[in-house]
């Protein structure tokens, strides 16, 4: 993971950098320094500031007197997120690459933590799932665990989850899930999307570990919390996802799911707006 978030960083620079800073360097000596601080201009949650920093010690930075708050940690407007003292030049030419990760990733963990307040009183967890920026998936899904979420799969080797193409692919509902559970080694569980109940109970009587209600509609998933609790006794677990709002979030979990996935969080998350402010250093 760490050799994937260095070269990362490394093309997300050389794609903003191309052969040189242009304004920089004409207007900034080489020697200069500078002291910066980073400012929130909204309440949020912070992720990426790990990130953040590699960004600049990629361009030998030199940091000096790095303070910083933690990923996972929640701020106000004005807040001084962290500060530093460093080359001006490499400190100008980095800023907007390190800004872009960590307001992304921020924004991610801030709307996971709005999701997931919403319902902290309920045996129900926030999840995300695969619906990822390319070759950020490990950083955007640790800002979901930040903002108070669980994971889905990281990738397609870590569970069986069966969706309507697979179904298609295989027949029937009974039969995905017999070849999967004997494709499955002990740790492995299979989890199913269905859309409606008579799929749900398919499903549950074929032995799914998990199962997916795909798009329904709260009193439907209430029924469907009733059937696996008649038909095992609550053994499986229910994962509702599609159309998740802040506004049905709620009334979704108190129908007793045990999960709701919602692509949003990393597909739709909106940046956290934060200010770097530099001043030269005497």
């Amino acid at each position: 993971m760490e050799s994937l978030i260095r070269k990362t960083i490394a093309a997300a620079l050389e794609e903003d950098l191309g052969h040189g800073d242009a304004t920089t360097n004409a207007l900034v000596a080489p020697a200069a320094r500078c002291k910066a601080r980073l400012v929130a201009k909204q309440d949020g949650v912070l992720s990426g500031i790990s990130v953040f920093r590699q960004v600049f010690e990629a361009l030998d930075t030199d940091l000096q007197a790095w303070q910083a708050a933690e990923d996972g940690d929640m701020v106000k407007k004005g807040d001084v997120v962290l500060s530093f003292e460093g080359k001006t030049r490499a400190v100008l030419a980095g800023e907007r690459t390190a800004l872009n990760f960590l307001q992304h990733l921020s924004g991610i963990a801030t709307l996971t933590h709005t999701f997931a307040a919403l319902i902290e009183d309920l045996p129900c967890q926030i999840c995300d799932t695969r619906k990822t920026t390319p070759l950020l998936r490990n950083l955007e899904k640790a800002a979901v665990r930040h903002g108070g979420g669980s994971n889905h799969r990281h990738n397609l080797t870590d569970g069986i989850l069966i969706k309507e193409n697979h179904i298609a692919a295989a027949g029937d509902i009974k039969t995905a899930i017999t070849r999967a559970r004997a494709a499955a080694h002990h740790l492995m569980k299979v989890e199913i999307e269905v859309t409606n109940l008579d799929e749900l109970r398919q499903a549950l009587n074929a032995g799914a570990d998990v199962v997916m209600l795909d798009n329904m509609e709260s009193t439907t998933m209430a029924e469907a919390v009733g059937i696996n609790q008649e038909l095992t006794g609550g053994r499986s677990k229910l994962e509702a996802s599609g159309n998740v709002s802040l506004e049905r979030v709620r009334a979704m979990a108190e129908t007793g799911v045990d999960i709701i996935s919602i692509g949003a969080l990393t597909h739709s998350a909106p940046s956290l707006d934060i200010s770097l402010l530099i001043e030269t250093c005497e």
